[in-house]
């Protein structure tokens, strides 16, 4: 318990009490994800690897954790109105399913050219789709004007603390389901997912490792890091469309704070571990929900000194939501 009450909300927006009350909320209406782990993958990262797989995950993604929390954390005034957000992907579909579970309205603000595959979930849940441009400007005026006319309340894809916590229930699980890790990889984009991960973690074992993965063309984060202040790019250019975001205000002082290093990665390396995932541990992830396993295998982790003893490593597979028609596509191209 001592260890648990080292990080505390008076520093950041969420801790570890706010992310075991989140798990009581949520148990009953998430999965408990299994764990995954291959010799094969192990022998070529050279590493013990165990993969948590929140590709199975209610809505095929994490973002359920946190949509489900900030849902069920509404009095019954706020919830009546419904909720709204802007999102072009998982994030839009969890709400959309959290919300249909407490059966209320989600208003939801998607980019165009969203993935179909994403757009189509928030469809099934029943959300609310209203499309706005592409740039985060348009998404958020729309956003705004959603919120004016029917009162409901905004859920945040990642810089809102009911998200944070939801997401770091993730933490409670996986180390309760393999102990032995001394080492975390998540992927980054806002950082709702490291912010959730990293708190818990550090609370229950403030010697473990937390590092982001991050692609190339969006490396927002590791350029934030590096700098010691938000930095955001004119542009972004990935496979992985669930990382084109940046930090927020609530995300980066715990990024800053408690995640040891970001490792980059090119669209390649996240492709080929997409591949990995499908022919050897069978599953299916998007390129986003891959890139702890990407960062692994790259030669920037694999020859840093200072991470030569992380030797069992936890891999959270973020989602598995992928454009199959446009999969299908460019391998036939």
């Amino acid at each position: 318990m001592e260890a648990e009450n080292e990080i505390r909300r008076e520093k950041y927006v969420a801790d570890i009490s706010s992310i075991r009350e989140a798990e009581v909320r949520i148990k009953s209406f998430i999965h408990k994800t299994p764990v995954l782990s291959s010799e094969s993958l192990n022998a070529v990262s050279g590493r013990q690897l165990f993969f948590k797989c929140e590709c199975f995950q209610k809505g095929g993604a994490f973002k359920f954790r946190g949509a489900c929390n900030a849902v069920f954390s509404l009095d019954n005034d706020e919830a009546a109105k419904g909720v709204v957000t802007h999102s072009s992907g998982n994030h839009a579909a969890a709400l959309s399913l959290a919300a249909k579970l407490r059966g209320i309205p989600a208003y939801i603000v998607i980019p165009n050219g969203a993935p179909k595959c994403k757009v189509e979930n928030v469809i099934r849940y029943g959300g609310q789709v209203i499309w706005s441009e592409a740039t985060m400007q348009s998404r958020e005026s729309v956003a705004s004007k959603v919120l004016q006319e029917t009162g409901a309340v905004l859920v945040h894809p990642y810089n809102d603390w009911r998200i944070i916590s939801g997401q770091g229930t993730i933490s409670l699980e996986f180390l309760e389901q393999a102990p032995q890790i001394d080492t975390l990889i998540v992927p980054i984009s806002g950082g709702g997912l490291i912010s959730g991960v990293a708190l818990a973690a550090k609370s229950i074992n403030p010697a473990i490792r937390v590092l982001a993965a991050e692609p190339r063309g969006a490396d927002d984060a590791a350029r934030s890091k590096a700098a010691g202040r938000i930095i955001t790019l004119p542009e972004t250019n990935t496979v992985a469309d669930g990382l084109r975001a940046f930090l927020g205000d609530f995300t980066w002082p715990i990024v800053r704070d408690l995640v040891e290093d970001i490792i980059t990665v090119e669209d390649n390396e996240i492709i080929e571990a997409m591949k990995l995932c499908y022919e050897i541990l069978k599953v299916v992830v998007e390129p986003s929900g891959v890139i702890g396993l990407a960062a692994v295998l790259s030669d920037s982790f694999k020859n840093n000194p200072a991470l030569k003893n992380c030797s069992n490593i936890g891999i959270i597979l973020s989602g598995g939501n992928v454009d199959l028609g446009r999969l299908w596509d460019s391998y036939r191209k």
